[in-house]
């Protein structure tokens, strides 16, 4: 079988949705989970295999410094509140109409909260990884 380069998705079609709003500023993001696993020894097999025994939802998200975004979920942590959205990606590249995919994070959960940062000369890039517990395929 020969791929076509065409058919490959590119990142420029994607989006990110935040508690229903669409984040414009948003270039880079990635979900993922990570699986806890075990080693199990078993008799007569040299090599151990392994039983999953849990998981975690991890992954980032890259914004552009447009908005005063985290306001609300700073003055959250002051208050000891864990404030928790739900996260839609999205990829809808026209030339890859195979690729499209549309994935609801819920339960998610900054690690990190950006409160300000700055570099003369240098556009202002917001990374924040976070933790999410469930997620489902929309398409």
């Amino acid at each position: 079988m020969i791929l076509s380069a065409q058919k490959v998705a590119s990142g420029t079609y994607a989006e990110l949705w935040w508690d229903g709003d669409l984040i414009a500023e948003c270039h880079a993001f990635e979900s993922k989970y990570s699986k806890t696993k075990e080693d199990v020894a078993m008799c007569g097999q040299f090599i151990s295999d392994s039983k999953m025994t849990g998981a975690k939802g991890t992954g980032s998200l890259s914004l552009y410094k447009v908005y005063r975004r985290w306001k609300e979920y700073a003055d959250g942590v002051l208050a000891g509140k864990d404030i928790r959205p739900t996260l839609i990606g999205k990829v809808a590249d026209p030339d890859s109409p195979d690729s499209a995919t549309r994935v609801a994070l819920y339960n998610v959960s900054f690690d990190e909260v950006p409160l300000v940062s700055f570099e003369a000369g240098k556009i202002i890039d917001e990374q924040v990884p976070f933790t999410f517990t469930a997620h489902k395929f929309l398409d």
